[in-house]
């Protein structure tokens, strides 16, 4: 999947990973160009007066922001950052281009990569100093046109996760000390990684108001009201290469990788086994598997034949499990003669011998995209039971129990008042104890989202409990339930 690298959080994208960044960027781009977005490209340096001039939008990533200062020997005058963003770049030429009301909406997107510097626990493709993304930006004169871009952003997001990546999300509204710097409100979906018992974001979609217009003066003459000015209202909204890595931990097992059929560089792998006498039979036997390989390739299944003479069938076995081929395609001389094959599942180890496979093609592209489809349900539901199984749901006064299922490594649902304060008191209370690597990420409790749709009923259904918030000493009231849990 990757390579190291000699500059530290840095990585090198091979094939196998890269391929699924592939599938991802092709349904993402095919879907928001069905929105009427646009692809575009934006420098990457941004100089030092354009990334300053949004200050609150700007003071979250300062710390990370990396700069170039020097042309070979010589000192530049104005150190050039590289961007950890994309605002402060666009949204100058947008103002250029929106003269009249005539002009909106635009619908820009941008595949690239971005760079943030400033962190000591590099993990690759969780938390890496470069790496890819899309970054949509958006300005619409009519506010409830900006509005619902955002949502239909977000169930896109949504579906990159469960539709491609097998993965099961909460969609929800980030709180008001998560949300992004700059902005109205922010949406979020949410992963769980079940084997750290911890949440992940998957991606976000935000509503920028009309902060960013204002500061960049991206407005137009009111049609209506003659030359009074008005703003454009925007949106912002992206998602990066973490999302392999959230699929690498919520799939992977002892035995290395489970890929996902849909975004699997090879779907499925074809190894000759079994003993030939002659080298005859040998040669008959590699070009079925040859053979077969080109078949379900004529029909769009990405294929291929193992036919390296120097390594052992087992050793190959190893091989492609590791890599979380979905299928795996046994072909022996018995099978030849049978003309069968056995199919091996990659997320359960079963395996089941397909007749016919050999003879009447219509069965090798039914059996094996049947078995893909089946692969891709049963990862996906895995996830979602371990999902189901992981979410709790505690009631104001239920900050022991808030602990105790924190202990577990399970998300919970609370009633909480969406006040900063409260959630930096959360998370100091429940890190109280723990062993954590200075510098390392905090293991307290974090607000992940505020779920659209509640997934957990209280027990006891108490109104008065309900309305109280989480937080122990906390006299406000609460807006809504809040999803909690540790968080990479």
């Amino acid at each position: 999947m990757i390579e190291y690298y000699d500059v530290s959080g840095c990585y090198v994208l091979l094939p196998g990973s890269y391929a699924i960044w592939e599938s991802i960027k092709d349904f993402f781009d095919a879907e928001i160009k069905k929105l009427g977005v646009e692809n575009s490209y934006f420098p990457m340096f941004v100089s030092q007066a354009a990334l300053e001039k949004e200050k609150d939008h700007i003071a979250d990533f300062s710390p990370e922001v990396a700069w170039v200062t020097r042309s070979g020997k010589s000192e530049l005058a104005e150190p050039i950052a590289i961007r950890p963003t994309s605002e402060t770049v666009m949204y100058p030429v947008y103002a250029k281009r929106v003269q009249s009301h005539r002009d909106l909406p635009i619908k820009l997107n941008q595949w690239c990569n971005v760079v943030r510097w400033e962190f000591k626990h590099p993990t690759p493709f969780l938390r890496t100093r470069e790496f890819l993304w899309q970054e949509g930006h958006t300005a619409f004169a009519n506010v409830e046109e900006a509005h619902k871009e955002v949502y239909q952003i977000l169930d896109l997001y949504r579906r990159v996760y469960e539709e491609l990546l097998a993965i099961p999300v909460v969609p929800g509204k980030k709180t008001e000390k998560e949300k992004f710097a700059g902005g109205d409100f922010t949406t979020t979906v949410e992963a769980y990684i079940k084997a750290a018992g911890r949440a992940i974001q998957g991606a976000t979609s935000h509503h920028l108001g009309q902060n960013f217009s204002k500061m960049f003066d991206i407005s137009y003459e009111d049609p209506v009201a003659g030359k009074e000015k008005l703003f454009a209202h925007q949106n912002s909204w992206g998602i990066t290469t973490r999302t392999i890595g959230v699929m690498i931990m919520v799939h992977a097992d002892d035995k290395g990788l489970i890929v996902p059929p849909r975004v699997s560089r090879i779907q499925a792998v074809i190894v000759p086994c079994g003993a030939t006498k002659t080298d005859e039979e040998r040669e008959a036997l590699f070009g079925a598997c040859q053979k077969l390989e080109e078949q379900l390739k004529s029909f769009g299944i990405r294929a291929h034949a193992d036919l390296r003479d120097d390594k052992k069938p087992g050793w190959k076995f190893n091989y492609w499990e590791l890599r979380g081929v979905p299928l795996r395609i046994e072909i022996g001389p018995k099978d030849l003669e049978n003309k069968a094959a056995v199919f091996v599942r990659r997320d359960t180890g079963t395996k089941e011998t397909i007749e016919g496979i050999q003879t009447v093609p219509y069965i090798a592209k039914t059996e094996v995209n049947n078995y893909l489809d089946n692969i891709h349900e049963s990862m996906f539901k895995k996830a979602q039971n371990e999902l189901a199984e992981s979410m709790v749901r505690v009631s104001g006064d239920g900050w022991d129990e808030f602990m105790t299922n924190l202990g577990k490594g399970h998300i919970i649902q609370a009633p909480y008042c969406d006040v900063p304060s409260c959630e930096d008191k959360i998370k100091e209370l429940s890190s109280q104890g723990l062993d954590v690597e200075a510098g390392a990420p905090s293991m307290g409790a974090k607000a992940l989202c505020m779920p659209f749709k509640p997934l957990k009923p209280l027990k006891s259904a108490c109104p008065k409990m309900e309305s109280k918030c989480i937080c122990p000493g906390c006299e406000n009231p609460a807006v809504g339930v809040t999803l909690f849990g540790r968080s990479y």
